[in-house]
């Protein structure tokens, strides 16, 4: 069930520029952010992840997921109800305030030998899930954009073949139609089956789409 409010109208105020009015517009507004609230998740995003799930059954009891620039949590949240208590593992540059049942590591995830120190965190063992909703930060020009959702998405691949193990599951974050041919050759290198998806939750504006990769071959 998706909660739907009265729309909201918000005037622009003295010193707010109009690009901010509008955000906050669109989030009074978002039935999903609503939910959210209603049902304890820090973020719209969590019902993604959700989606995500029950399209593609990746996440299931007692398996071990790490949760790739996690912060504020909304999708460790939906992956620890799942998979259970002490087996996510959320990772961020940025501080994350605690989840039960959740680890949370404060560590830059592309910094030499950080795979070492999540496998480390993760009692020796490597995940069975990879999760990454992360997007680079946007300059305005979509080219650049593209350019930097690309790079994210292929640091983040590298990141999960070290730490992967056999018949793993990815679901990383892409923009403008997904990912191009040379980077889906790339994953199915990777992964026995590569999907696009993009959730209902996800804004329709919004260009983002999610790449899945099914059965890492390890």
């Amino acid at each position: 069930m998706v909660y739907r409010n009265k729309f909201t109208r918000v005037k622009t105020a003295k010193g707010r520029k109009k690009s901010s009015t509008s955000w906050l517009q669109r989030q009074l507004n978002d039935p999903y952010v609503l939910q959210a609230k209603q049902e304890g998740y820090r973020s719209r995003a969590a019902y993604k992840l959700i989606e995500i799930n029950e399209k593609f059954k990746i996440l299931k009891k007692g398996k071990l997921v790490i949760d790739l620039g996690a912060a504020p949590g909304g999708w460790s949240q939906v992956a620890v109800k799942i998979v259970g208590q002490n087996n996510v593992l959320a990772v961020d540059i940025l501080d994350m305030e605690e989840i039960s049942g959740v680890k949370f590591i404060q560590q830059d995830f592309l910094q030499e030998n950080a795979d070492e120190i999540i496998i480390k965190e993760m009692n020796d063992k490597k995940c069975h899930i990879v999760l990454s909703d992360m997007a680079a930060n946007t300059s305005g020009d979509a080219k650049t954009d593209h350019i930097r959702i690309i790079n994210i998405l292929e640091e983040t691949l590298e990141f999960s073949k070290k730490i992967l193990a056999k018949d793993g599951s990815f679901v990383g974050k892409i923009f403008q139609g997904g990912a191009g041919q040379d980077l889906l050759k790339i994953f199915k290198s990777y992964f026995k089956t590569v999907k696009h998806f993009k959730p209902k939750s996800s804004r329709k504006e919004s260009a983002e789409n999610y790449v899945i990769g099914l059965g890492f071959k390890n």
